[in-house]
């Protein structure tokens, strides 16, 4: 004997199981699901719901975020985007907020402020950290698609003859496949261009200005090249 249930009865069930099944999404499936890991995501451990959940130990390619809270945005789903939103507040130097956003024909991060540690990641460059202030990035396809906001690069230590205490500022923007940093120093004659690309490859370029013989010996002995009076060390990786 059949339950005779009513094909409006049968959409409602299914419905609810469809519903249920959105609202205890677990957070590592909905990650795996956006397809994250081609942003170079990965983490130690992934728990919670897709709505509220945390990450430990989150890495962007080789770049370590460390553990965060998350959360997809519901309202960013009405726009076509999977937005994951992670934040990290405890009223410390590490504390981290902004977005991991997935797209059609975007990949990239959204509205993210605070401090990301870089470690030995652009060595012998004695870069510490990337401070951000509101800034956005996103790839369409293998190009850069939209950048925006501060970044201020901090040094673990410094070259001889040179005060980089206060680090090295700029806006990020596009250049054709590439994010752009463009970090220049307080007294404007350090440079250094990050440029990244889709995969994670990145260039690094830093120049100084200087008619100073005996600084412009002690960076060559730091692997730095003279080209037109000034002296550039360029530096090649993958995040």
């Amino acid at each position: 004997m059949g339950l005779g249930l009513s094909r409006r009865t049968r959409i409602a069930i299914i419905a609810l199981f469809a519903m249920g099944f959105v609202i205890f999404l677990p957070m590592r499936v909905a990650l795996g699901m956006a397809g994250l890991e081609r942003l170079g995501v990965a983490a130690r451990e992934v728990r919670g719901t897709v709505w509220s959940g945390g990450i430990d130990r989150l890495m962007l390619g080789t770049v370590p975020l460390g553990s965060v809270h998350a959360g997809l945005s519901p309202l960013s789903l009405l726009a076509g985007r999977a937005r994951f939103d992670i934040w990290r507040r405890n009223g410390a130097a590490d504390d981290l907020g902004g977005a991991l956003t997935v797209g059609f024909g975007r990949m990239g991060i959204d509205d993210v402020t605070g401090a990301v540690p870089l470690g030995r990641t652009f060595a012998p460059l004695p870069l510490s950290s990337l401070v951000m202030e509101d800034v956005s990035a996103w790839f369409s396809g293998d190009r850069c698609g939209h950048a925006e906001g501060r970044v201020r690069a901090r040094m673990a230590g410094q070259f001889p003859g040179l005060n980089l205490s206060q680090g090295l500022s700029g806006l990020a923007s596009c250049d054709g496949e590439t994010l752009l940093l463009p970090l220049v120093s307080q007294s404007g004659l350090e440079k250094l261009d990050l440029r990244i690309w889709r995969s994670g490859r990145y260039q690094a370029e830093m120049r100084v200005e200087t008619a100073d013989a005996t600084l412009g010996e002690a960076l060559a002995r730091a692997g730095f090249a003279e080209a037109g009076g000034a002296r550039v060390l360029k530096i090649e990786g993958t995040l």
